[in-house]
């Protein structure tokens, strides 16, 4: 697919739930990520009768991720790949682009998130009613120290200057509806702020503790140092876009 795919906004028959996982050069764990989010998602009565799709976006990947999820060879996973590598925050965004279902739930691609919050998050926000943004809290993290104390700080930081209410918002599962995360600014490294400007839209943030696996095989694709970097310019355009933001609290016609 060359240029952004075409956005697909849900209809009549569309599924309830999908499952947006970005991945890139994580050829050894998509088809095991595959397979457990499907035995996941087929186990909620709810999808089972409103259905669901897991939508992959491969952000330019150069070994065998796009070919190992093919080869699966499921109708329920749909494959979006970049022609060359545009970062996670726009590979999300593809994937909920090229998504049809009404809500929208995201997880990591290398294993470490575990697909049966997606389902629970989805009860939650259900439960709740509105539009909420349901957020995973990792209680218990299997990384390494570094990453651990790296991301300790970063988050005190974030708070400190966002207060956006989550203690984790690095986490990749998140749970929201499709039409309210296409309103958003768009931006490399959104997603690690995704608490913040949903609260400047005015949505609720439910939050989620998460069950957080070890990496089973490959390696991360970020380093603390050019995280931290990153992070800090992404904060203040963070500042900037939520104090020239001006969203209604509800918009009627009349």
């Amino acid at each position: 697919m060359r240029g952004p795919p075409m956005s697909s906004a849900p209809g009549a028959s569309s599924p309830l739930l999908s499952v947006v996982i970005a991945v890139f050069n994580e050829a050894e764990n998509v088809a095991a990520v595959a397979r457990d989010t499907l035995a996941a998602l087929e186990a909620s009565p709810a999808l089972q009768a409103q259905g669901f799709e897991i939508v992959f976006v491969d952000d330019g990947s150069d070994d065998a991720t796009v070919a190992n999820l093919k080869a699966l060879g499921d109708p329920r996973i749909v494959i979006v790949r970049h022609i060359g590598r545009c970062g996670k925050s726009q590979a999300v965004r593809t994937g909920v682009m090229a998504a049809r279902g009404r809500w929208i739930g995201t997880m990591d691609g290398d294993g470490q998130n575990d697909p049966v919050d997606v389902v629970k998050m989805l009860d939650l926000a259900l439960a709740a009613g509105g539009a909420p943004l349901v957020a995973g809290v990792r209680r218990r993290r299997n990384d390494p120290v570094s990453r651990l104390i790296a991301t300790r700080i970063a988050n005190g930081i974030r708070q400190a200057i966002l207060n956006d209410g989550c203690p984790d918002a690095g986490c990749g599962l998140k749970l929201f509806l499709r039409e309210d995360f296409l309103l958003l600014p768009v931006f490399e490294g959104q997603h690690r702020f995704l608490p913040a400007l949903f609260k400047t839209y005015g949505h609720p943030l439910i939050l989620h503790d998460v069950n957080h696996r070890a990496r089973s095989a490959g390696v991360s694709k970020y380093s603390n140092i050019g995280r931290a970097l990153v992070g800090i310019v992404d904060m203040a355009g963070v500042v900037w876009l939520r104090a020239r933001t001006r969203a209604p609290k509800a918009v009627e016609r009349v």
